[in-house]
């Protein structure tokens, strides 16, 4: 299976009649794995910033996670696991796996649950794959 396919048939899937607005899979040293053609193109700057932020949990909690440019408050997560974003009326979830971090965006009517549970699903697959 193509990493693209777990964009496309994982990430972008229909959950309760709602989706992601965009998704990747992105490795820790920065380069994009797979992505949707509406996830935004992320600088080094955010990439190093997120992985930090996965080595010392709060690291992003003054500034904010910036993705694409655009800012999301941090909310709760796991620390070293799980990065919880909101914005508006929508938010991303960041899950790390041994080797990539898979990165969910939604908006209404995609609740941050349902978001959560597509993203750390396959984040929970990838790791038991030892990836």
């Amino acid at each position: 299976m193509s990493w693209q396919s777990y964009i496309d048939e994982h990430l972008m899937c229909d959950v309760d009649s709602a989706r992601l607005t965009s998704a990747a899979i992105i490795g820790l040293d920065g380069n994009v794995w797979a992505r949707s053609n509406s996830f935004p193109q992320l600088n080094p700057e955010e990439i190093a910033n997120i992985v930090k932020e996965f080595d010392e949990p709060g690291f992003l909690a003054p500034t904010g996670l910036f993705i694409g440019g655009a800012k999301y408050m941090v909310i709760q997560g796991e620390p070293g696991a799980v990065i919880r974003g909101k914005k508006g009326s929508g938010g991303v979830t960041l899950k790390k796996t041994g080797q990539a971090v898979i990165f969910g965006i939604y908006n209404e009517p995609m609740a941050p649950g349902q978001c959560n549970m597509v993203v750390e699903k396959l984040g929970d697959y990838l790791i038991d794959q030892g990836l």
